[in-house]
């Protein structure tokens, strides 16, 4: 099982740094959006579920480095840092530069991932990977209302004109709101509904 979780998250990596998202979406917005949450909401949750629970999940060996609310915080400065025009505009004419987001993004993702579902069920870890996933919801669904509603184009390096570039990053936006939000939130509900229910199944008489 924690082969194929694996194999699957390698594969929407190959989808991701694909040209299928520019073949879907046309050279804008919406295909390096498309490409960003696949690789932080699609692959990077699998390969970590491939991961934790193994002999090589590191956030057992150094539970330190893996504390889910500030590697969040972590996560959240690499998102909003490559969306902010300058970068993101720096990072499609320069290719180490791409190569540099798109590495930091899937190592953000990946160290999310881990430190929010690792630590070998601990409960206390599980709290805590709770709260990491909600902010993460919170900040990529704020993210993704700010570029589907500005009525401004803010990226000078999609062209096409104001107004396609405009409805691309409105596209993009809807993607991060609804993939990025959703999944994150779906990961902090989860995490949230298994802590209920070793709540309930450690109260006296749960078993009778």
């Amino acid at each position: 099982m924690r082969g194929a979780l694996t194999v699957a998250g390698g594969a929407a990596l190959a989808f991701a740094w694909s040209p299928l998202p520019e073949a879907a979406f046309g050279h804008g917005f919406a295909a390096h959006m498309t490409s960003h949450m696949t690789v932080v909401a699609v692959a990077a949750p699998l390969l970590a579920l491939g991961l934790v629970g193994t002999r090589s999940d590191p956030s057992v060996a150094r539970p330190a480095l893996f504390a889910a609310v500030p590697v969040s915080l972590v996560e959240l400065v690499v998102v909003w840092g490559w969306h902010a025009p300058a970068a993101h505009d720096l990072a499609r004419s320069h290719g180490l530069l791409y190569v540099a987001e798109q590495g930091s993004f899937l190592l953000a993702g990946l160290w999310l991932w881990i430190a929010c579902l690792g630590h070998g069920g601990s409960r206390p870890a599980a709290a805590q990977g709770t709260i990491g996933m909600l902010l993460t919801s919170i900040h990529m669904t704020l993210l993704g209302v700010l570029l589907s509603t500005t009525t401004v184009p803010l990226y000078a390096a999609h062209h096409g004109g104001a107004a396609e570039a405009l409805h691309q990053q409105h596209l993009g936006g809807i993607v991060m709101l609804l993939v990025g939000g959703g999944v994150y939130l779906a990961g902090g509900l989860a995490l949230a509904a298994r802590l209920l229910r070793e709540d309930r199944a450690a109260e006296p008489g749960a078993g009778r």
